[in-house]
């Protein structure tokens, strides 16, 4: 990748979380009922989601992977999706069994991460990957003005990144117990 040398994987990751917020903030714009700004939260959601992709292929493709890295850019996952699916169900659009479950595990995934963070990080493996596109895909569907008639494809996606949520977070605690072994 040709960027600039002081554009970082890690000020990527930074600047994610600095507009994590307008994303909310178009969530809530006009009452949070108006498509054109439904339209605009959806663009600001998936930018910030591309730009977890090019950080991790330009720390890759730099040699830049660092600890420090690995362990916010999880974080600015977390705090991306999570901000979406509160701003969601306070709007009434998302349920809120959904983000309890969903950041639940999230959260305690991540504290669980720093209780093991000694034994070294462990990577995130497909399972996690898919879960985080789920997720995304599930939450940007609950973010776009959806005619009813699609909301069952709406929920199906997200019902998939509930399953997909438990049952990685379940294997994550078991590789941190079984590599610590």
């Amino acid at each position: 990748m040709n960027l600039p040398a002081f554009i970082t994987p890690n000020f990527i990751t930074v600047l994610r979380l600095l507009f994590v917020p307008v994303g909310a903030y178009t969530l809530f714009k006009n009452g949070g009922d108006d498509p054109t700004w439904q339209y605009i939260s959806w663009c600001v959601f998936f930018i910030l989601g591309m730009s977890d992709v090019l950080d991790g292929k330009l720390a890759r493709s730099r040699g830049a992977i660092t600890k420090f890295g690995e362990f916010l850019d999880p974080v600015a996952d977390k705090f991306m999706i999570g901000t979406a699916m509160v701003s969601l169900s306070i709007l009434g659009r998302m349920p809120w069994w959904i983000t309890i479950v969903i950041l639940v595990r999230e959260v305690g995934i991540t504290l669980f991460r720093l209780s093991v963070i000694k034994r070294g990080v462990i990577p995130a493996n497909k399972g996690g990957k898919v879960k985080a596109m789920m997720q995304n895909f599930g939450t940007g569907f609950y973010v776009l003005p959806l005619s009813e008639n699609l909301y069952w494809f709406r929920d199906g996606f997200m019902y998939i990144a509930v399953v997909l949520t438990i049952v990685t977070g379940a294997y994550y605690v078991k590789s941190a117990f079984t590599k610590s072994s």
